[in-house]
């Protein structure tokens, strides 16, 4: 399986399933502007309006344009910077938990943002892949 920070159902990560949000159909992107937490952790944050909802990308900065791959060699995710750091904008914790908290999809990677949507109960930490060197984790509310 690979895994990139473009949808693999070439859908903007939807899949198949209805979305229970407002219908957005423009297109717009939408970032949110913050600084850096205060821990020193940098996180970029972009929002985008889908006709099937809110689609948020966070990933730690240091990990955009790395490949990782699973242990097993079945996984590789590349952290695509047209994806999850063109248009972005840094976010601090709390800037975050709210962009998720509107999302009707999201897309996470890096250890820090990964344990910010954990900690904060969007993503339940058994559901996280760990990859080599990373962690990468999606959501869908339906």
């Amino acid at each position: 399986m690979i895994v990139t920070g473009e949808s693999t159902h070439g859908d903007g990560g939807h899949g198949d399933a209805d979305v229970d949000s407002p219908s957005a159909d423009d297109g717009r992107e939408r970032t949110a502007t913050t600084s850096d937490d205060a821990s020193g952790a940098t996180m970029l944050l972009v929002e985008r309006e889908t006709p099937k909802g809110l689609l948020v990308s966070v990933c730690d900065a240091d990990v955009v344009g790395e490949t990782f791959e699973g242990a097993g060699g079945d996984v590789t995710l590349t952290v695509d910077e047209a994806f999850y750091a063109t248009d972005a904008t840094r976010a601090d914790d709390t800037t975050v938990r709210e962009s998720l908290a509107r999302a009707s999809v999201a897309n996470l990677v890096g250890e820090y943002t990964v344990s910010v949507a954990i900690e904060a109960g969007f993503v339940n930490a058994g559901n996280v892949l760990e990859l080599e060197g990373t962690r990468h984790a999606q959501f869908l509310r339906m």
